[in-house]
């Protein structure tokens, strides 16, 4: 198995840890793509995305944990928790196990940073990530929920759901620009999104702007 040159390369990069999902990523079993689709609570489990059977990726993660503890690399649980409004905590594995699971959501943390900083780390890593509002490209979008439509989506299991019916058609829409006056908006507002548009350019999704709390918008002017 091509696999500890490539955890040697991600444990020494300047995030300081590594975590199951990058060595999945990095020996080509799991398409960085797909896994942002299951970071967006689009996937019912990370395994079905990856492209080996059960055994195979049981023999890889334990590989990579005695690689890690043979290295003193510091074990550090971290939540994994949808990018949706329920901010539902994702599941990796088939079968649920909590020890798989366990093993999944563990991060190894490098031994040269001290206590503090392994605790600012996994605080990190454990945010649940930003919600992301999507630009269609296809105005004809039906939304999966009550047949709705409109300007912006979010991405759901089923398919597009509209503001609406995820609760965040109350927020208002800060385009792109001034940096200083949007950190200030999304500072003050307890909820907030990334809006984003497909470039077919450069073939990748881009920042349009961001949806905060109109009172946050109004305190940051």
């Amino acid at each position: 198995m091509r696999y500890h040159w490539r955890t040697q390369r991600f444990a020494t990069s300047a995030r300081d840890f590594v975590s199951a999902t990058d060595i999945l990523v990095g020996i080509g079993w799991l398409d960085a793509q797909a896994f942002e689709h299951w970071r967006r609570g689009q996937i019912d489990c990370l395994e079905e995305l990856v492209r080996a059977n059960l055994q195979r990726i049981s023999e890889a993660m334990r590989l990579f944990r005695s690689w890690a503890t043979a290295r003193g690399l510091f074990a550090s649980p971290t939540a994994y928790v949808g990018r949706t409004p329920r901010r539902q905590t994702l599941r990796f594995s088939r079968s649920g196990n909590p020890a798989i699971e366990a093993s999944y959501r563990t991060h190894w943390v490098s031994p040269e940073l001290s206590e503090k900083k392994r605790e600012r780390l996994a605080e990190k890593a454990s945010h649940a990530p930003e919600l992301v509002a999507v630009q269609p490209l296809n105005a004809d979008w039906i939304c999966h929920r009550r047949g709705g439509t409109g300007d912006l989506l979010m991405m759901e299991t089923p398919g597009p759901a509209c503001l609406r019916c995820v609760g965040l058609d109350d927020l208002a829409y800060l385009p792109a620009g001034d940096a200083l006056f949007t950190r200030r908006a999304k500072a003050k507002s307890t909820r907030y999104a990334v809006v984003v548009r497909f470039s077919r350019i450069r073939r990748r999704y881009e920042r349009q702007g961001l949806l905060v709390e109109p009172q946050a918008l109004a305190d940051a002017r």
